[in-house]
């Protein structure tokens, strides 16, 4: 399981970057973006799970990553992840930070998150 320090901590070790937080409404929503031009390559939420479709109210953490089309095609249906909430759903896709996928995974999504933003 990975979670959101973890991922913060990655993104300053490989990338040099840190989390900016520029929601008011939403204060844990937390944007990774490439320090030279601003460009998102992760968005870490914390949201309602019937918001991506899980039956339940209570919150859960999640990440949305940008993807090639057709790697957001491959994985949208697999357990762990779905069509990305609130960002444009054929090049982005949001993972759930509960368990469901391993750290392995989320830091391979990440970096290539990255490379795509570029």
């Amino acid at each position: 399981m990975v979670n959101r320090s973890e991922i913060f901590d990655y993104a300053q070790k490989e990338f040099g970057v840190k989390p900016d937080y520029p929601f008011k409404k939403f204060p844990h929503y937390a944007v990774l973006r490439h320090s030279d031009d601003n460009k998102w390559f992760g968005l870490v939420m914390n949201v309602s799970k019937n918001k991506i479709g899980l039956q339940g109210d209570d919150e859960i953490d999640i990440i949305d990553l940008k993807c090639t089309v057709e790697k957001v095609s491959d994985l949208s249906n697999q357990d762990g992840f779905h069509p990305a909430y609130h960002m444009n759903k054929e090049h982005w896709l949001t993972g759930r930070l509960d368990g469901s996928l391993s750290k392995q995974e989320i830091f391979a999504l990440l970096r290539e998150s990255y490379e795509l933003t570029k």
